[in-house]
């Protein structure tokens, strides 16, 4: 894995400049770092790099084509890069002269060259953020990999077009201003992370996952603020509505195909020339991944988990427990509540954005534990949007099955009486719930208040992704709300699979994704996600939603894979997320640090966000009458971020 940056500009390329911005990302490749400059086009590329594949100078980059065509500066892995490469061979196409090394950066470039990029991208399985630079058409093109595993930001400081996979390494050009984008800011508050193709600042875009973004060298000097257009080269959409024309309807079929794409996928995955792990949590998507990893190793896998002091969200025996069934090699941390609270300043620099799941943070202390013995780790990510793991996936759509039967005029009567209830009523009924599901009491009370005006489920949902719903955006001067989401899969389709799908284009690359990159990216150590190998998405879109959501749960058919390798005694317990008590903190140990920066007069001196409103929020989650954890951490996370710039910015009208 590795950091990339690069210049277009009308001026002379300063070789200083774009050394500090590799440098600046040096965390994502501490092992090479390489610049390369098309002096004639003004044109520069650096790169920082974590040595995986082939440890040896050959691997270094930015890579030239063995025709002198193509400039590679490249982020990822492509897991089928030998069979790729046994393809050009058959067909003669190898580079002249022979292969340089054994890199997957060299197979990548040989089957552009030959191939063309779109053809290349699509024969590709992998993880990947790249820029190629066509010294012959002058042409450069961005290419994101197709859920979006790897960053990649580009736009314009005053007139030079820049690109790179972390914010950190743009802002260091002299003409950045940093302007803050209203709407990004907008969404961010209602959803606690930015989504693709926004960023933080204006004229600053994430590109899209799946998609190719090719620039003239005289567009690229043309300075936008509206993201440029792409082409996709895959469509996850396209693929939902191909499985459910194609269903695989038979249980034992499905689990057959299933596991042999997971497996395909996890030995793919599996392959390094430098040390391998996994994360287990104990969960029905990490174990599985573990299982069938354990089952490929002719050694004991090193797999790793994190303990936490407050039992209420400890779930480290359960790792434990199956790490044992398995016969792995386990290795556990008991982190401290003082050691993860240590985490929280770390994190604007660490997310470069401001990003508000709070599970970022034993996302960083489990990454931080296993990059001591290994420099990649396998992890579970992806089961849940693939296979229907959130309760919401099951729960919401029946909740709304139930209440469009009431006439409007009702339900909008009864969710105005349940907006009247104490939110202590709503609390108190969830205090009977352990400790980690006690938010539920709060869920519970906006789901059905919203319900009762919803005209349509889209409506009943997007507000549940909202956490400022039914009130004003709490953002000065904006009243847009989060912006659309996208349900779309065509008629017919059930309310579930849209969700699902929803969830797989939006919330998992720029919240799931973005938290486990930048949190292992930190350390330097390279998370692989073989759930999200397309083919095994491909697989899981033909699997019909009855094998996936049964008897009130989710997972069915995931569930029963896994069954056949760990006893289903072990996972017969509630879902719980990677969680941390972060809303009984800022009101206990973290309040001073809260309070310091929630500051009305400081809130409305620095004008991004309504004080009163903000502090109304924060009024009620102190005494209890409403939990706001995430509203409040969002925008904690965001004037912690604030602070943390090295230049002044301001909002964008």
């Amino acid at each position: 894995m590795c950091g990339i940056a690069g210049i277009v500009s009308r001026r002379r390329i300063d070789s200083g400049l774009l050394q500090r911005m590799a440098g600046a990302i040096a965390h994502r490749g501490p092992d090479d770092e390489g610049l390369w400059v098309d002096a004639e086009a003004n044109v520069g590329l650096a790169h920082r790099r974590l040595s995986i594949v082939d440890l040896s100078p050959q691997g270094h980059q930015p890579m030239l084509s063995a025709d002198g065509r193509f400039v590679l500066d490249y982020n990822g892995e492509i897991y089928n890069h030998a069979a790729l490469r046994k393809t050009l061979e058959a067909k003669g196409q190898a580079p002249e002269g022979g292969w340089r090394g054994h890199s997957d950066t060299e197979t990548l470039l040989q089957a552009i060259a030959c191939w063309g990029l779109k053809a290349a991208v699509e024969q590709s399985v992998g993880m990947f953020a790249f820029a190629l630079w066509d010294r012959k058409e002058r042409v450069l093109s961005l290419v994101r990999d197709r859920f979006g595993e790897k960053p990649l930001y580009y736009g314009w400081a005053g007139n030079d077009f820049l690109f790179g996979s972390e914010l950190k390494a743009l802002r260091l050009h002299p003409d950045f201003n940093g302007e803050i984008d209203r709407e990004a800011l907008g969404t961010y508050a209602a959803r606690t992370y930015v989504p693709a193709p926004k960023s933080i600042y204006r004229r600053i875009f994430k590109l899209e996952p799946a998609s190719i973004l090719s620039v003239p060298l005289e567009a690229a000097l043309q300075p936008s603020t509206e993201p440029l257009k792409s082409e996709p080269y895959w469509s996850y959409r396209d693929v939902v509505r191909g499985g459910m024309a194609n269903p695989i309807s038979d249980e034992d079929e499905a689990l057959e195909v299933l596991d042999a794409a997971l497996d395909q996928a996890i030995a793919g995955q599996s392959m390094a020339d430098v040390p391998v792990g996994a994360f287990l949590s104990g969960g029905i998507d990490s174990s599985t991944v573990c299982a069938l990893y354990q089952r490929h190793s002719k050694r004991k896998i090193r797999t790793f988990t994190i303990a936490f002091e407050d039992a209420a969200f400890n779930e480290a025996d359960y790792a434990s427990e199956v790490a044992r069934h398995l016969g792995t090699e386990h290795s556990e941390h008991l982190v401290t509540v003082r050691e993860a609270r240590d985490v929280i300043p770390l994190l604007p620099a660490i997310y470069d954005e401001p990003f508000a799941d709070s599970s970022q943070i034993p996302t960083y202390l489990v990454s931080r534990f296993a990059r001591e013995e290994v420099t990649v780790a396998l992890t579970g990510d992806g089961g849940d949007e693939l296979f229907a793991g959130y309760n919401r996936h099951f729960q919401a759509p029946r909740l709304w099955q139930r209440l469009k039967m009431v006439p409007k005029p009702l339900r909008a009567a009864a969710g105005a009486s349940l907006g009247l209830l104490p939110q202590s009523l709503w609390q108190g009924a969830a205090g009977l719930l352990p400790a980690r599901h006690r938010h539920l009491g709060g869920k519970a009370n906006k789901a059905l208040r919203l319900a009762g005006s919803a005209a349509s489920f889209d409506d009943v949902y997007a507000a549940f992704l909202d956490e400022w719903s039914g009130e004003a955006s709490p953002v000065s001067g904006w009243e847009g709300g989060q912006g659309a989401l996208d349900l779309d899969l065509g008629g017919g389709a059930p309310d579930p699979l849209r969700i699902m799908y929803c969830d797989a284009v939006s919330y998992l690359p720029d919240d799931i994704l973005c938290k486990v990159d930048r949190a292992s990216m930190a350390v330097s150590l390279e998370t692989r996600v073989p759930f999200l190998d397309h083919r095994v998405a491909e697989i899981a879109a033909r699997i019909p939603l009855g094998l996936k959501i049964r008897g009130g749960e989710g997972k069915h058919i995931l569930r029963q894979l896994l069954y056949r390798h760990v006893p289903r005694h072990h996972f017969e317990r509630p879902k719980a997320g990677f969680a941390v008590p972060v809303g009984d903190w800022i009101k206990g140990p973290l309040r001073p640090w809260a309070e310091e920066l929630l500051s009305p007069q400081r809130l409305a001196g620095e004008g991004f966000f309504n004080a009163e409103a903000v502090r109304r929020r924060w009024d009620d989650h102190l005494t209890g009458r409403r939990n706001s954890t995430n509203a409040i951490w969002a925008v904690l996370m965001f004037q912690a971020w604030l602070d943390s710039q090295s230049k002044p910015v301001q909002l964008a009208a």
